[in-house]
């Protein structure tokens, strides 16, 4: 029997896909390639970065399509299609809609929650954009719950560090959330997505990774999987990003990338099956980069843990120096922009002396903010290298402690004066809203502070990435296109396995997932109105 469509992949963007292309009356069999559900999706903070969404206008928040276009292209580097990115400010709404519609998700707004280039043309300063599923339930998944990736999560991004919270709540809050059987964050997103699916007949099969396209006079019918074939009229790639295939990323990729860290499947099978269809590709040398501090532990995927680094480094108190002992950038900004900071070469050793960089902290930014998850004045994990003064820290890391204590000296100077002329740290709002949400977040001071109290702390950080943000080109539908710019048929794509719409640009929290989102209704909906669908079961709206 030949199946309307099938999705390859579980994350967001093949959830949604697998949901749009239900909804239009299609039967849909969504293929993972790993035991567990839900992708890089499970594993992140579920913000959704939707440029002016009902839920801002509700509040009173000045935003428009005109404007969040104007904010793209102002960072776009000549590298967005206007076409595409009309296409993902106009779906951003769609999507919040599609949701309300057909899942149990309520979307809300993570207040305050800034762009990650704020002062920009058509930038929010004050937020408005990112968006959060709330608390999801997940009665009547009761058998899916260890199948999805992902530790289980009773939080929600707003409380969470990279929301501008403490990743502190109160036990007696987790207990009731815990009685209730709801979650937050990614898996509460895949969660939802997933519950609607199977309400709508979706078939979902894990470890069930897919080989290669099958096709037939230019048309993809199909798929090869690893015990035989899937027949359909259309497949959508939804497989994520190429990021853990080490020979993708030399091929590909702008600069190095030492350590991924979103699902460790993503190593560029969807790519792959494209290109030997004579897929077009596109924005290849692209990822949602970002900073990254590896920790215990290994996750319930297979992948190492490891934290963005996206708080701690923008704390009062708080630098980052490289392998000389040097700061290099303004440890403030948002993680994809500091990732790019990685990729400097130094032109005369031909090396790149960022690349790993060090996290150092004081004591007093540890009482005042709490870091890594404790509350002010909580305990500092064991495995954080520690030390009771700079030079010693310094030793411990493998830095030239004469080098780190100019540096700490030189940046105490300037934070104490509310300032640091080497990077521009706290000239932004995006800067200081982690620190700011507990002082003042219209001053430097919310971000810039000495490191002056012992004991000093510090830690590794890598060159890292959600996911790369390269692969087949896609019109605004969804569709794949071929080398000549014309339409594969029966192909489409979604989400990280696609030349991302948005190009280098990273726009705000969530613009990872609002990319899968509003490109898996696009193409779920397109998939199961391809002209060479089957007669026998036309489409229908419901």
């Amino acid at each position: 029997m030949t199946d309307d469509v099938v999705v390859l992949g579980s994350g967001a963007a093949g959830l949604t896909a697998a949901l749009a292309a239900a909804v239009e009356g299609a039967r849909v069999v969504v293929l993972e390639k790993a035991p567990l559900l839900g992708g890089t999706t499970a594993l992140s903070g579920a913000g959704i970065w939707i440029p002016g969404n009902q839920l801002a206008a509700r509040a009173g928040i000045d935003d428009s399509r005109e404007r969040g276009l104007e904010y793209l292209l102002s960072l776009s580097r000549g590298m967005i299609l206007p076409e595409l990115a009309e296409a993902l400010v106009d779906g951003g709404p769609q999507f919040v809609d599609f949701l309300e519609r057909h899942t149990e998700i309520r979307l809300q707004l993570v207040p305050g929650y800034p762009d990650y280039h704020p002062e920009q043309p058509g930038g929010m300063p004050g937020g408005g954009r990112t968006l959060e599923p709330a608390l999801v339930s997940f009665a009547g998944l009761e058998e899916w719950i260890g199948r999805i990736a992902g530790d289980v999560q009773r939080t929600m991004l707003v409380e969470a560090p990279l929301g501008g919270g403490t990743g502190v709540v109160a036990p007696e809050t987790l207990a009731s959330r815990a009685a209730a059987n709801v979650e937050g964050l990614g898996r509460a997103l895949v969660g939802g997505l997933l519950k609607a699916c199977l309400a709508r007949g979706v078939e979902v099969r894990t470890s069930a990774r897919g080989l290669r396209l099958t096709t037939a006079d230019g048309a993809v019918t199909g798929v090869e999987v690893e015990n035989g074939t899937v027949d359909a009229d259309s497949v959508v790639l939804a497989t994520g990003g190429f990021e853990y295939d080490a020979d993708l990323v030399r091929d590909f990729l702008r600069g190095p990338l030492t350590r991924a860290i979103g699902a460790p499947t993503n190593t560029g099978d969807g790519l792959r099956m494209a290109m030997r269809v004579g897929a077009q590709l596109g924005n290849m040398r692209e990822a949602w980069w970002s900073p990254v501090l590896t920790t215990p532990g290994t996750r319930s995927d297979g992948g190492r843990r490891g934290l963005l680094v996206a708080r701690e480094r923008a704390l009062p108190g708080s630098i980052l120096v490289n392998r000389y002992g040097r700061r290099f950038a303004n440890e403030a900004a948002n993680y994809n922009a500091f990732g790019g900071a990685f990729h400097q070469l130094d032109e005369s050793r031909l090396d790149y002396p960022n690349i790993p960089a060090c996290l150092i902290f004081d004591q007093a930014c540890v009482d005042r903010f709490g870091v890594l998850g404790g509350p002010p004045g909580g305990a500092v994990p064991d495995w954080m290298i520690r030390a009771e003064t700079l030079a010693e820290l310094a030793a411990e890391l493998g830095l030239p402690p004469d080098a780190v204590r100019a540096s700490v000296d030189r940046f105490n100077t300037n934070a104490r004066a509310g300032v640091d002329p080497d990077f521009g740290r706290g000239a932004s709002a995006y800067d200081r809203f982690p620190g700011g949400r507990s002082g003042d977040p219209d001053s430097p001071l919310s971000t810039l502070g000495p490191l002056e109290k012992a004991p000093f702390y510090g830690a590794v950080v890598e060159s890292s990435a959600l996911g790369t943000k390269g692969g087949p080109r896609t019109d605004r539908h969804g569709r794949v296109l071929d080398v000549d710019g014309d339409v594969i048929r029966g192909l489409y794509a979604a989400g990280n396995v696609m030349a991302s719409p948005t190009g280098m640009v990273y726009g705000g929290a969530g613009g990872t997932l609002v990319v899968a989102g509003v490109w898996g209704m696009y193409a779920g909906r397109a998939a199961a109105n391809d002209p060479g669908r089957s007669a026998r079961s036309r489409p229908r709206s419901l």
